[in-house]
């Protein structure tokens, strides 16, 4: 959408989501992606990515005279508010997350004075604060809901005290397609991720699948990478995708699995999920304008009998599907949409 407003060239500090599919088509269209906003011309419309900036990176594209949309997850909102909050407060902040991920990154940068991050269990025992009392705990939004738990559990045997953070910091795609692949992971042979080698939430669910009893496990970007050896013996197929992988990236794999046999698909939905975001605000007006125009055109055509129209809704079932199950056949997954499409993508959305 920021390329349809400004035209591009349009920059986008790191990758709008962790999806290769995603940031090639961007690039396509005129979206120049960059590592920081000092590679980004005085002036130039510049992307914050949906993974979150610390205050300096803001500060920086204000000084440079940038024209910023920032199209941080709000689910990544959350978590740099409430790091706010309790450094206010005085507390440290035992940060559980992955060392150099964005979404870590900015984060500490809301209160660098305060912040620890906790790598996984491994990393607990070395974690220093000033006063064992007053600790609060928050987490990267993208994590393994199991691994955390555990993290936490470490950390809370250390600091009994802990503090919880006020709502669930993990994002609720990531929290059901975790849920999905733990109901599928027995019952398939094989089960398939959708999703790019740097997208967190993608990796966690290869391990979620493999730990919750799944025979294999295998991340895959789009079918092209599916090696047929895979199915080999197998007679159910699990799928499922990163929060951020556009439905026709699975839809392409469940087409090749057809090809090899595994037509018959079950759809399993762990939890039923209806939440949505509004766009950044710098482009509000922009989707309002367009909203509008759709409705003209639309009404040009009421007399024809609208009303048939309706059965077309019954396909956006599928994009909430978190995996799926199939005997002898493969599952349907999800694609998400979100963040990505502020930077002019069809329907992808964010991932970490």
């Amino acid at each position: 959408m920021a390329l349809e407003k400004f035209g591009p060239p349009v920059y986008v500090r790191r990758q709008i989501v962790h999806n290769t599919y995603v940031v090639s088509t961007l690039e396509k269209r005129g979206a120049i992606f960059v590592a920081e906003v000092d590679e980004v011309p005085s002036g130039a419309v510049v992307v914050f990515s949906a993974h979150g900036i610390a205050p300096g990176v803001r500060q920086e594209a204000e000084q440079r005279g940038l024209h910023a949309i920032d199209a941080t997850c709000p689910l990544v909102t959350k978590v740099h508010n409430e790091a706010r909050r309790f450094a206010a407060r005085d507390y440290d902040i035992l940060l559980v997350g992955h060392a150099g991920h964005e979404e870590v990154e900015g984060t500490s940068g809301e209160a660098p004075s305060r912040v620890r991050l906790v790598d996984g269990t491994d990393g607990v025992a070395g974690v220093e604060v000033r006063d064992p009392s007053k600790v609060v705990w928050l987490s990267q939004t993208t994590l393994s809901v199991d691994e955390t738990i555990e993290t936490v559990s470490a950390l809370r045997e250390r600091f009994p005290t802990l503090l919880d953070p006020p709502s669930d910091d993990i994002c609720y795609a990531t929290q059901n397609r975790q849920a999905a692949v733990k109901v599928i992971a027995a019952k398939a042979g094989l089960v398939i991720v959708v999703g790019s080698p740097n997208s967190s939430n993608s990796v966690r669910l290869v391990e979620v699948a493999k730990d919750n009893g799944a025979r294999a496990a295998y991340l895959v970007d789009d079918a092209g990478e599916i090696d047929e050896r895979w199915l080999d013996g197998v007679t159910t197929v699990g799928v499922t995708s990163g929060a951020s992988v556009p439905e026709e990236l699975v839809t392409a794999v469940l087409d090749k699995l057809a090809g090899h046999g595994f037509g018959d698909v079950e759809e399993v939905e762990a939890v039923e999920e209806h939440m949505t975001f509004a766009l950044p605000r710098e482009l509000r007006t922009a989707a309002a304008a367009s909203a509008a125009e759709t409705a003209d055109a639309a009404g040009a055509t009421e007399t024809a009998g609208t009303a048939e129209t309706a059965g077309t809704a019954e396909t956006a079932g599928a994009a909430e599907t978190a995996g799926a199950t199939a005997g002898a056949a493969a599952g349907a997954a999800a694609g998400a949409a979100e963040t990505a499409e502020t930077a002019g993508a069809a329907k992808p959305g964010r991932d970490g």
